[in-house]
């Protein structure tokens, strides 16, 4: 079973899986009046977001943001390979490269593979001061090699935010996999909690209503230093349940 953030980029798959996260995606329900209650919550209207990584959880991810009345970027160093899941979404969903979600968000969603973040602070050098980054990437070691060592020992969130310079990073939407966050968005008898951590508190409170117009309810862990603590192995890793008693759990770490 993949790990959340365990993303395989769309460039090194083949079209059935493509299609597989089309059909996953599309079964979702509309969410109108989640758009309805986005845009009478904030001043500036819907948040244009990049999904970087359009695999299993940003493609899911994603979707839900389209439904909720967001217009969303999904990149690829291929992004034509993305035709399926952007036709099926709607006139919101749009692909493109990566370049071009950076420069097209408010928000960027980064789902990729942990490895991937020394080319991704690379490639767009300068490119990340002054954004909001959602992290939803897992340091995996027997993929990712020398940096999930890294962010075993200074912390995973620190360890995004040195690669991804100047970013407002928040590690979000990385505690459970796509699969949940399919079949348990906006679930009635209570809201599935996602936790959040950041340093940024306006940062921390874009993240939150997004995490509510996907159609769960955010609980702010602390800062982003705290993030282990919702990353595998640690405590609070796959705790699935309300935001009370996520909570719960945390009060008892």
């Amino acid at each position: 079973m993949q790990e959340p953030g365990d993303v395989v980029d769309p460039d090194r798959r083949g079209m059935l899986g493509v299609c597989a996260l089309t059909v996953l995606v599309l079964a979702l329900p509309p969410l109108t009046a989640c758009a309805q209650r986005t845009a009478a919550a904030g001043n500036a209207g819907p948040a244009r977001i990049g999904v970087i990584g359009s695999g299993r959880i940003g493609g899911t991810v994603g979707g839900l943001w389209v439904k909720a009345g967001h217009p969303v970027l999904f990149s690829s160093r291929h992004p034509e390979s993305l035709k399926p899941l952007v036709e099926g979404l709607g006139p919101l969903a749009r692909s493109g490269t990566v370049a071009e979600a950076i420069a097209f968000a408010d928000v960027l969603f980064l789902a990729t593979p942990y490895g991937a973040l020394p080319q991704l602070s690379q490639e767009n050098a300068g490119a990340w001061s002054g954004k909001i980054v959602l992290d939803a990437t897992n340091a995996i070691a027997q993929r990712d090699g020398a940096i999930a060592d890294e962010a075993q020992r200074n912390g995973i969130g620190i360890t995004t935010a040195k690669y991804l310079r100047g970013a407002r990073v928040v590690r979000a939407f990385n505690f459970m996999g796509a699969t949940n966050f399919a079949n348990e968005h906006h679930r009635p008898g209570g809201l599935i909690a996602v936790p959040i951590a950041g340093d940024d508190q306006a940062a921390l409170q874009v993240a939150a209503q997004l995490v509510r117009d996907a159609g769960f309810e955010p609980v702010v862990v602390g800062p982003l230093a705290s993030a282990d603590k919702f990353a595998p192995g640690g405590p609070l890793f796959r705790q699935i349940g309300t935001a009370e008693e996520f909570r719960r759990k945390m009060s008892g770490q």
